[in-house]
């Protein structure tokens, strides 16, 4: 009779321990899936001049120090935030129209375990469409990672939809920023580098940072599962105990 408790207390013992493993390793791959390259908002609307922010996470354990966004043909680069110690250059194409931005910095880049922002302001295009931002996370060791593939890949690139939809993070239209704004943007346009120490980073915006809410509710149920588990083989191992 006590061998088979034993044996009983052993292979709850066990579970306890793998289903442990399981939460810790279904944590770690949540955070590494919310650690992408992202252009926020995801949804805008048509001919909007809209301020989009490019959020650049660091997932190794060493720094980045260079992030280039292609700009979608759905949008027309406009103007962008100057960030301290951070270089900006542009592509253009035969039109003129922006096709490349590149965030460099010569200090020590973003180091593992942050992220920082861009951000930028486009005018989107004046139809319904969608605007895929590839972008590419440039390592101080000289790898790269191509933030170019679809929903559902390993490395997605970010959407916008733009649409009449009403929606919270679609900004005003074109016509509240009028003509100046047009030609202060034609001016930063044309800029090739920018380096102002004395500027502050772009502020935080909460549609940015706040992560879906599906993939929270998932995690979530997911995590109260495993530890409904535990101690259901806690309570049953107590009780053979008392049993003995």
């Amino acid at each position: 009779m006590n061998t088979t408790i034993q044996r009983v207390k052993s292979r709850f013992s066990r579970l306890a321990t793998s289903m442990g493993l399981i939460a810790a390793g279904a944590l770690l791959f949540a955070g590494m899936a919310s650690a992408h390259v992202t252009v926020k908002p995801s949804v805008s609307q048509p001919n909007a001049w809209e301020t989009y922010t490019l959020k650049v996470p660091v997932e190794k354990n060493i720094p980045t120090t260079k992030v280039a966004l292609k700009i979608p043909k759905e949008v027309v680069f406009k103007q962008y935030e100057p960030v301290p110690d951070w270089k900006v250059t542009t592509e253009k194409d035969s039109s003129g129209k922006v096709t490349t931005v590149t965030w460099t910095t010569d200090e020590d880049g973003i180091q593992a375990g942050q992220y920082q922002r861009f951000s930028f302001v486009a005018q989107n295009a004046d139809q319904i469409t969608e605007a895929a931002w590839n972008a590419f996370q440039y390592y101080s060791d000289g790898s790269i990672v191509e933030w170019t593939g679809d929903e559902g890949s390993s490395n997605p690139h970010s959407i916008t939809k733009i649409t009449t939809e009403a929606t919270s993070e679609a900004s005003a239209p074109a016509a509240d920023h009028g003509h100046d704004s047009a030609g202060a943007a034609a001016g930063h346009a044309s800029t090739d580098t920018a380096k102002d120490s004395s500027s502050p980073a772009p502020a935080s915006n909460n549609a940015t940072e706040a992560a879906p809410a599906s993939s929270a509710a998932q995690t979530t149920a997911l995590v109260l599962s495993i530890i409904a588990v535990v101690l259901g083989a806690a309570a049953v191992g107590i009780a053979l105990k008392r049993r003995k």
